[in-house]
C-alpha cells in the first residue's frame, strides 16, 4: 500500500532581502493512499511550494510532515533521498529529462541509485516504455522526441521504482489540449492501479479530473473537496521496487561508468575548451615522465661510465690527498702491501699499478702512449672486457716478458693498415713488446692512448722503479666499501708507520653521482609540478562551470533518489576523466619525444620506466580528485528546489 501524508501546521518562510515571506501559512492536510489529488492555485498561491514539501524536495520551517508515520524533520539530506527512491515520482511541466540520455536511460535514472542491476533495469525500462506507446522510441533522445512523448518518458521514469507517489506539476502545461487529454488518462489509469497521484495545476479543467480538489491561495488552503463516496476509486497494492542491500557499492559502480561516459560526452561537445581545460595537464605530465625519464638515463650513463673503473672498488695512491706535491718522495707503496691487502677476507682481487709514459711506434705510425703496469687481476678488478688475443699471464709476469695488451682506440691509432695487431711487436719508448691481447677501455681516461704490461716488465725495462703508483682492490659482492676502506687504510697506516696514502672509493663517487642526480631531477620534476598545479586549477574551474551549467541535472538525480555521495562521486570521476585524457595525451607525447631524443644521440638517453608512468597516472588521477574535489562538493550540496528552478 502506498504511504500515508500527513501535513500539520506546515508554514514555509523564505527571507528576501529584509523581508520574510511566508508561502504557506499553516497547512494541515492528510492524504490517504490512493487518492487523486489536485492542488489548484494561481501562480504565487503557494502550490509549488506545497509539492515541494510534499516530495521531500524541501523542508518546511515549521509544522510536521510525515511520511507513511515517517516524521521528515529527522531525517538527513540522505534520508529524504531515501523516501524519494522508495516512494515518490515525479512528473515536472517542463519534463527535465536528460539531454545526453535516451528514452530508456532517462526511464532507467531512478533504479540507477536504488543498486539494481542493468540488465533488470533495462528490461524494466523496455516494458514502461512499451506500455505507455513508446516502445519504438528507446533509443531515441530527448531532442528526438514531442512534447507529449517526453512527458511519458517523464511518467515512465516516474513508474521506475514503484512509483506509489506520483507528484505531477503542471504536466499538461507545455502540451496542446489532445496531448494533455492523453497524459490525464494515464495519470488517472495509473491512480485506477492504485497509485496516490498528486497534481499541481492552475488550470481548474485540469483538477477536475481528480476525486479530490484542494485549493490554495495566498499560502493556505481555501477548500478541500472530495466526489461522492460512490464514485471514488479503491486504492489497492501498488508494486515497489525493494532497494538492493549492495546499493552503495552499485552507485558508486554507476558512477564510475556513467560518469566517465557523461563527461567523455561533455568533452566532446566542448572541445576547445576541453582543450584548453586539459593542456596544462598535458604540459605538466609531459614534463614530469620526461623529466623523470631524463634522470634515469642520466643515472644509467653514470653506471656505464663507473662500470670502467670496476665494481666497488678501492684503489690506493700515494701521498696525504690528491695531487699532493711530495708523493714520490714521501711516500712508497710496494708489491709487499700489495699481498697484504689480497690476503684479507673482505678484498677479490688486488691488483699493483705503475705507470710510464712512452712514445710508441710501429712502422711509420708513432703515438704517445701511457703504459700502466699491472698485475694478472688489473683486467677484472676493473670488469674490463677482452675484444681479441688474450689477456696477461702469470709466465708473463714471472718471466718478466714484454708482452702487452693495448685498449681497442689505441690499437685502431697504432695499426692504420687494418691487420691483426695481435703478435705484432711496436716499441714502447726504446724497448720492443708483443701486442697479445686487445681490451675494451671506451669509459677509460686516456684510452686513445693506453697499454698494459706486467708490472715486472714495466719496471725492469722501461722505467727502473720499482715503487708502485697505486694499488686497486675489488671487494667481495655485499661488502660495505665505507667499511672496507677504513680496514684497509688502518692495516696500510700499520705497515707505513703514518698514512702517506690516500684512498679513492669509486662506490662512493657513484653514490654520490646518483645522489646528485636524483636531486636535480627531483629539482627540475617539482618545478614541472607546477605545470600539473596549474592544469589542475583549470579542471577545478572547468568543473565548476559544469556544475553551474548542469544545475537542473543535478537536482534531478536528487530528485528521483541520489543520495549527496552520489553527486559527488559522478563529478570526482568526472574531474579524473579529464585529467586522465590530458595524462594519456602528456604520456604519448612524452614517448615522442623519448624516440626522437634517443634518436639524435646526444650522448644521454631520454628512458621512459614503468615507475614513470605509475608516477604520470597517479599524478593525473591525484589532481582530479583534489582540484575535482570542490566542485564536487558544490555539486553535491546544492538545494533539490534551487537546482530544479534553474534556468
Amino acid at each position: 500500500m502506498t504511504a500515508r501524508l500527513e501535513l500539520s501546521g506546515i508554514t514555509r518562510l523564505y527571507q528576501t532581502g529584509a523581508e520574510t515571506v511566508a508561502a504557506l501559512g499553516g497547512i494541515d492536510l492528510v492524504i490517504e493512499p490512493g487518492e487523486m489529488l489536485a492542488i489548484v492555485g494561481t501562480s504565487g498561491s503557494g502550490k509549488s511550494t506545497l509539492m515541494n514539501i510534499l516530495g521531500c524536495l524541501d523542508r518546511p520551517s515549521g509544522g510536521q510532515y510525515c511520511v507513511g508515520g515517517e516524521d521528515v524533520s529527522t531525517l538527513s539530506p540522505d534520508g529524504l533521498a531515501r523516501l524519494r527512491r522508495e516512494h515518490f515520482g515525479f512528473v515536472f511541466q517542463r519534463y527535465h529529462l536528460i539531454s545526453g540520455l535516451t528514452a530508456a536511460g532517462n526511464v532507467e535514472l531512478p533504479a540507477i541509485y536504488t543498486g539494481e542491476r542493468s540488465d533488470s533495469r533495462h528490461g524494466r525500462a523496455k516494458a514502461i516504455l512499451a506500455r505507455l506507446g513508446l516502445g519504438d522510441r528507446l533509443s531515441h533522445r530527448p531532442n528526438q522526441l514531442s512534447g507529449g512523448q517526453q512527458q511519458r518518458v517523464a511518467i515512465g521514469r516516474a513508474l521506475m521504482n514503484g512509483g506509489g507517489i506520483i507528484l505531477a506539476d503542471e504536466p499538461t502545461g507545455a502540451l496542446d489540449s489532445r496531448t494533455g487529454e492523453t497524459v490525464l488518462a494515464l495519470l488517472k489509469e495509473l491512480n485506477a492501479e492504485g497509485r496516490t497521484v498528486i497534481i499541481v495545476t492552475h488550470d481548474h479543467g485540469v483538477a477536475a479530473h481528480a476525486d479530490r480538489v484542494v485549493e490554495i491561495a495566498d499560502g493556505r488552503i481555501l477548500s478541500d473537496s472530495r466526489r461522492p463516496a460512490e464514485k471514488r476509486v479503491i486504492p489497492v497494492s501498488t508494486p515497489h521496487k525493494a532497494e538492493s542491500p549492495f546499493r552503495p557499492l552499485a552507485a558508486i559502480g554507476f558512477s564510475i561508468i556513467g560518469a566517465i561516459s557523461m563527461s567523455l560526452r561533455a568533452m566532446a561537445a566542448q572541445k576547445l575548451r576541453t582543450a584548453l581545460t586539459v593542456l596544462g595537464i598535458v604540459i605538466g605530465i609531459t614534463a614530469v615522465v620526461a623529466v623523470v625519464g631524463l634522470g634515469e638515463g642520466a643515472q644509467r650513463r653514470v653506471t656505464e661510465e663507473l662500470s670502467g673503473l670496476g665494481t666497488n672498488t678501492l684503489t690506493i695512491y700515494r701521498g696525504r690527498d690528491m695531487g699532493d706535491m711530495n708523493a714520490a718522495r714521501l711516500s712508497k707503496l710496494t708489491l709487499e702491501d700489495a699481498d697484504a691487502l689480497a690476503a684479507q677476507p673482505y678484498t677479490d682481487g688486488v691488483t699493483p699499478e705503475m705507470a710510464g709514459s712512452v712514445i710508441a711506434r710501429y712502422a711509420s705510425r708513432s703515438i704517445n702512449m701511457q703504459i700502466q703496469g699491472v698485475g694478472l687481476d688489473y683486467f677484472r678488478v676493473n670488469a674490463m672486457k677482452l675484444k681479441a688475443g688474450r689477456l696477461l699471464t702469470a709466465d708473463d709476469l714471472n718471466r718478466v716478458r714484454p708482452s702487452i695488451v693495448l685498449a681497442d682506440k689505441t690499437a685502431e691509432s697504432l695499426f692504420k693498415d687494418g691487420g691483426d695487431p695481435i703478435g705484432r711487436i711496436i716499441l714502447a719508448g726504446k724497448a720492443p713488446a708483443t701486442v697479445v691481447g686487445i681490451v675494451e677501455a671506451e669509459h677509460m681516461r686516456g684510452s686513445n692512448g693506453m697499454g698494459y704490461m706486467p708490472h715486472t716488465a714495466l719496471r725492469t725495462r722501461l722505467t727502473g722503479d720499482s715503487n708502485l703508483s697505486a694499488i686497486t682492490v675489488r671487494l667481495k659482492n655485499g661488502v660495505d666499501s665505507k667499511l672496507a676502506e677504513k680496514a684497509l687504510g688502518e692495516l696500510l697506516e700499520r705497515r707505513h708507520g703514518s698514512r702517506d696514502f690516500n684512498i679513492f672509493n669509486s662506490d662512493q663517487i657513484r653514490k654520490s653521482i646518483e645522489r646528485t642526480t636524483s636531486m636535480f631531477a627531483l629539482m627540475i620534476s617539482a618545478l614541472a609540478g607546477v605545470a600539473l598545479v596549474v592544469g589542475g586549477i583549470g579542471v577545478m574551474n572547468i568543473m565548476l562551470i559544469a556544475v553551474t551549467e548542469r544545475t537542473r541535472e543535478i537536482g534531478l538525480r536528487m530528485a528521483v533518489g541520489a543520495r549527496q555521495s552520489d553527486i559527488m562521486i559522478q563529478f570526482l570521476i568526472e574531474a579524473v576523466a579529464v585529467c586522465m585524457v590530458g595524462g594519456a595525451a602528456g604520456l604519448g607525447i612524452a614517448f615522442g619525444l623519448s624516440a626522437l631524443f634517443n634518436a639524435m644521440q646526444f650522448g644521454l638517453s631520454l628512458i621512459i620506466t614503468p615507475g614513470a608512468i605509475l608516477l604520470a597516472l597517479l599524478s593525473t588521477m591525484l589532481i582530479g580528485l583534489i582540484f575535482g574535489f570542490l566542485p564536487a562538493r558544490k555539486a553535491a550540496r546544492l538545494d533539490p528546489v534551487d537546482a530544479l528552478s534553474r534556468d
